[in-house]
Formats: C-alpha cells, sequence, structure tokens
C-alpha cells in the first residue's frame, strides 16, 4: 500500500470545542455500537415492493443486499435500501425488494448468520437511496480515561455544549478507509479485525496518480474520499480562523431540514441571519467539489476557494469527473441526546439526519 501523503491525512482536523478530553475504547463489542435507521414516512402496506426490516450485526449492507438477492432467486438490481450501514454494529435497517409477477418467497426460510428479518410490509414504491430521514445511534464507550486536572464535571460541560451547540459535521474515519478494530462476540471470543487505516485514500491517491481502478464500486469508494476530505478540510479551516459559527458575507446558508440554501450577500442582514443561525433555522455549508463555480461569493468564497487551491489537484480531478457542485452543512446537531456516565463507561444515545457520523460527535469528546 502506498503511504499517505502528508495532504490526505486525517489528524490534523481541528475539534471545535478544544482538544480531546481523554481516551476510550468504541466498538470493544458489537452491541456497543448500535444504529436504527427512521425511514420518516411509513410505508403503505401495499404495493409490489416488500420492505424488510433487518437487523444485522458483523455484516455490510451490500452483502446482505447479495444474499437477499440469491434466497429471493432475483437480480440484484431488484434489491434496495436507503443506506449503507456500519458492518462492525448492531444495526436495524430496511431493505426493499421488487417482487412484481415474481411468486414471493417464503421468508421464514431466511438464515444468514449475523441477519434475522424482524418484519415485513409492502410499499407502493421502491425503496431508493436517500429517502432516509434519520439514524438513531446508542453507544457505548468503554475504559474512559479522562487527561489528568479533568474531572466528571468537565466532561458533562463538554456534552452540554455538544447538544445545545452542535458538532462539526465531519465525514468519519469509514469514509477514508476502515480501522483496525477489536471484536468481542457474544460468546466472549475475541476477534481481530485486520483493516486498513486510509484505505480509500489510498486508493484515491492511485487514481490521481493515473492509475486505472477497474472495480467500480472501488473507484466510487475513493471519488467519495476526495470529495469528503476536500469538505473536512474546509470545516477545519473555518475552525482555525473562528469562523466555525460567525457567518461571513458569501456564504451559502442551508434551511435546517432541507437541502435548499440561499447566498447571505447583504451586510443589513447579519444581525437576523446570525441569530437564525443560533437558533439552529439555517446552517453554514461548505462545498461537496463538482464541475463548475463554488456558489459562495466574497468572503466566504475566497476562504474555500484558498482550501481548494492548497488542494489543486484533488479539486481539478472532481471538476474533470463531472460530479453536480453542491452543498452540505458543516454543523450537525444531534437531537434527543442523552447519556450516562458510571465508572469508565459512558452511554450515548442520540438521533443525527441521514449521513452524518455518530463518531463525529464522538471525537468532540475522546480519542477512541
Amino acid at each position: 500500500m502506498s503511504k499517505l501523503t502528508p495532504e490526505l491525512g486525517t489528524k490534523h482536523w481541528s475539534r471545535l470545542y478544544g482538544p480531546s478530553l481523554g481516551s476510550a475504547q468504541i466498538k470493544t463489542h458489537l452491541h456497543d455500537f448500535i444504529v436504527e435507521e427512521e425511514l420518516g414516512f411509513e410505508p403503505s402496506g401495499a404495493g409490489e415492493h416488500i420492505f424488510l426490516w433487518v437487523e444485522k450485526s458483523n455484516l455490510n449492507t451490500a452483502y446482505v443486499a447479495e444474499e437477499l438477492a440469491k434466497f429471493s432467486a432475483l437480480p440484484l438490481r431488484a434489491i434496495t435500501y436507503a443506506g449503507r450501514k456500519d458492518k462492525y454494529a448492531l444495526t436495524r435497517q430496511w431493505f426493499g425488494v421488487h417482487i412484481a409477477n415474481n411468486k414471493e418467497p417464503d421468508w421464514s426460510n431466511f438464515h444468514l448468520d449475523g441477519a434475522r428479518i424482524v418484519k415485513l410490509t409492502r410499499n407502493d414504491r421502491k425503496l431508493r437511496v436517500g429517502v432516509l430521514k434519520a439514524n438513531r445511534f446508542e453507544l457505548t464507550l468503554r475504559n474512559v480515561s479522562l487527561n489528568k486536572g479533568l474531572t466528571e464535571q468537565d466532561l458533562l460541560e463538554r456534552l452540554n455544549r455538544i447538544k445545545l451547540e452542535g458538532a462539526p459535521n465531519y465525514y468519519g474515519s469509514q469514509r477514508f478507509g476502515e480501522m483496525r478494530v477489536s471484536v468481542t462476540n457474544d460468546n466472549g471470543q475475541q476477534t481481530e479485525q485486520q483493516m486498513r487505516l486510509g484505505g480509500n485514500l489510498s486508493l484515491a491517491q492511485k487514481m490521481i496518480a493515473g492509475e486505472a481502478i477497474r472495480n467500480r464500486n472501488k473507484r466510487s469508494l475513493a471519488i467519495s474520499a476526495i470529495r469528503s476530505w476536500l469538505f473536512n478540510e474546509v470545516i477545519h479551516q473555518r475552525i482555525q480562523q473562528q469562523q466555525f459559527n460567525l457567518v461571513q458575507l458569501g456564504d451559502a446558508m442551508q434551511l435546517s431540514g432541507s437541502n435548499s440554501f440561499f447566498i447571505f450577500n447583504d451586510p443589513k442582514e447579519l444581525e437576523n441571519i446570525q441569530q437564525r443561525l443560533s437558533c439552529n433555522d439555517i446552517n453554514i455549508t461548505a462545498p461537496l467539489v463538482g464541475d463548475g463555480q463554488l456558489h459562495t461569493s466574497n468572503e466566504a468564497k475566497t476562504l474555500e476557494t484558498n482550501v481548494l487551491k492548497e488542494h489543486t489537484q484533488l479539486a481539478q480531478a472532481l471538476n474533470k469527473l463531472g460530479l453536480k457542485q453542491e452543498r452540505r452543512a458543516i454543523r450537525v446537531m444531534p437531537t434527543e441526546f442523552e447519556w450516562h456516565f458510571s465508572n469508565t463507561e459512558l452511554t450515548l444515545s442520540f438521533t443525527l439526519p441521514s449521513g452524518c457520523f455518530a463518531t463525529s460527535i464522538v471525537r468532540e469528546l475522546f480519542d477512541v
């Protein structure tokens, strides 16, 4: 594996609330990381699309989809899902199966170690990527060790700040490659999973250097890693310049709960816009780089342009791929955020919009 260049590192990205409070272990057990989808709508109960509510652990989403296709004797394209879920976790998510005129199998006969169909229903429309509203997380952090001089009160203050003010909406480590983790199964046996740190970034480097990546899935992962890395870099620079929670002239402001955004260009409205940001009515955004010009203007465009100038090769590669220029909020607000700390164990439960990473919340607390 080629060595990562410094510019594609991930360790330098700034925390919003200061240095890590200490260290902790995550995913010591599979059930330490629980994710449950929230579709945001109720399946109709009728139609030619079967919706399966599946609980899985130690399995990735794509593999479960392949096994469902084999079992139902359908092409893989007939199996859909709203989003990919972490492999090393206990997850509950929906899969869609387009039966049409085919005979429906007896789902009670579906057997796959690590997965089970909890319930099923029908819907009149296909389950598509992106329809997911949110994900509910339940995390257990073990062997929590606070830095010297810090107390439980410092931890509680940091948790409350995240609850009230949110956290940087960084793409998590899963996007850039997988980490080496040690997992204990339900029988108490510890299984070591050997994984590469920054594997997707390594693929990205090879692609940028001109190496052809013929595997479509791997190429997609490499492209996504570059785009996400540049997005995180803009967040990092805003924090460094103390502009994370301060609106700049020309910022692209996203309406909370929506993909719609507008450009703030009227200095007379600064106080109003800043107040709306503080009330979580709107969010500052950063670019998901693609073909064409940045949406921002004035000061905000200058900041983003300077970041991209530092990484011209990456930005140009994305431009040539014909990706659409898009925006993403730089702040994520966890809802229904609750926690419990006892001895060296911290449990967290919260809901995040789809596409946001629970590890970005944890990152504001500890090195894990």
